[in-house]
């Protein structure tokens, strides 16, 4: 159990932020539940009967008054923070360099790079001032930042972005007891990805379905990571389903 321990989890109004979130929340962790729309946290807090140390904080990722609002409301109930699951995502509009309009090109990078960033900087000063110092941040990369979908310029552009940023944090949380590592999630089974599983576009141009596995295996390998002593991090972890077309994808 991690009773002592709190959480700030974004995108958990659903998918892979719901399935981590609702996993920490039964592992005694006290989670403040982030995302843009406030019905779909609410219903994340009592997905566990159990559960009591949910805090459900509207906020807009993109907004760095709202994120550091978010984070202000975790010191003033809980007083510091361990963990953050900087998971915020979207796939974005589909195209491809020549063709994806610029908005829709901002769009993506504000919530996937600039919303993690924001994120980051408010739980990395948090974490420098408590004491105890120190905390972890996992961010939520994808198989995208290793090897591109067809027609995914802007996600793929973010996601790896997103390891640089992780490397950066890394880097420079080290002299304050900072852990930061990546997990890249391929194919796991929510609504963002069930056209996958109907049929996803291949380099080659064809369509075919691709497998997926359950999501909860994802939460069990965030809360892996999590449990480690701030001594000890996981850099890179890569979680797909087996039979994924992704090493070589194809």
């Amino acid at each position: 159990m991690a009773d002592d321990q709190v959480a700030v989890v974004t995108g958990a109004g659903s998918g892979i932020g719901r399935e981590v979130a609702t996993a920490l929340l039964a592992a005694g962790y006290r989670v403040a539940l982030a995302g843009r729309r406030a019905e779909p946290l609410r219903e994340t807090a009592t997905e566990d009967t159990e559960a009591t140390g949910a805090l459900v904080v509207p906020t807009d990722v993109t907004d760095a008054d709202a994120v550091a609002a978010l984070f202000g409301e975790v010191r003033e109930r809980w007083g510091r923070l361990d963990l953050l699951f900087n998971n915020a995502g979207t796939f974005g509009v589909p195209g491809s360099v020549d063709t994806l309009p610029v908005d829709d090109w901002r769009r993506t990078v504000d919530v996937n790079l600039t919303g993690m960033f924001l994120c980051a900087q408010q739980a990395v000063r948090m974490m420098k001032a408590q004491r105890p110092r120190g905390g972890r941040i996992i961010n939520n990369g994808s198989v995208s930042a290793h090897s591109p979908r067809p027609e995914s310029v802007a996600y793929t552009a973010t996601k790896h972005a997103v390891t640089g940023l992780t490397k950066s944090i890394s880097l420079d949380g080290r002299a304050f007891d900072i852990a930061c590592g990546q997990i890249d999630i391929g194919n796991a089974a929510t609504d963002m990805t069930a056209g996958i599983a109907a049929g996803a576009k291949q380099a080659d141009g064809s369509v075919r379905p691709e497998p997926t596995f359950e999501a909860r295996h994802v939460a069990e390998a965030v809360l892996h990571l999590a449990g480690l002593p701030l001594s000890a991090n996981v850099q890179f972890l890569t979680i797909t389903a087996t039979a994924m077309p992704f090493i070589g994808r194809g």
